[in-house]
């Protein structure tokens, strides 16, 4: 897989990406971090109805490989995961929250990684303010 400069990722068949599931506070201080960057180095995400946990679309093989704590990362196969927006929620009982056409086509694994460690930090020294 080739990760141009900008951090993202050369068009992945998004078809059988994988995703990787945070907590939905971590997730959203995630997307802020990626958005805050260059702007498009996050992919698709996705959010489940009951707004507990947040999914990013990453290229495929990274569940092979995913090791960040708290977090888990899924094997698609292109199972119920469509990405096209027209065609509805990615799987039932989720939206989009950055949907597909208005984003990259994944998030670079490595970036999420670093942005989901900041945001760990971030929510630790907030709550530890209180």
């Amino acid at each position: 897989m080739e990760t141009r400069r900008t951090g993202r990722i050369s068009d992945p068949p998004c078809d059988a990406c994988d995703v990787v599931t945070v907590p939905t506070r971590q997730g959203l201080e995630a997307v802020d971090i990626l958005r805050r960057g260059d702007g498009e180095a996050v992919g698709p995400v996705m959010h489940d109805d009951g707004c507990d946990t947040l999914g990013f679309v990453v290229p495929p093989g990274t569940a092979a490989a995913w090791d960040v704590p708290g977090s888990t990362c899924t094997e698609t196969d292109g199972r119920g995961l469509s990405l096209v927006p027209a065609a509805g929620p990615p799987v039932r009982g989720s939206d989009w929250l950055l949907p597909p056409g208005e984003a990259d086509p994944a998030t670079d694994p490595a970036v999420l990684r670093a942005a989901l460690g900041e945001a760990a930090r971030l929510i630790e020294a907030a709550d530890s303010c209180r």
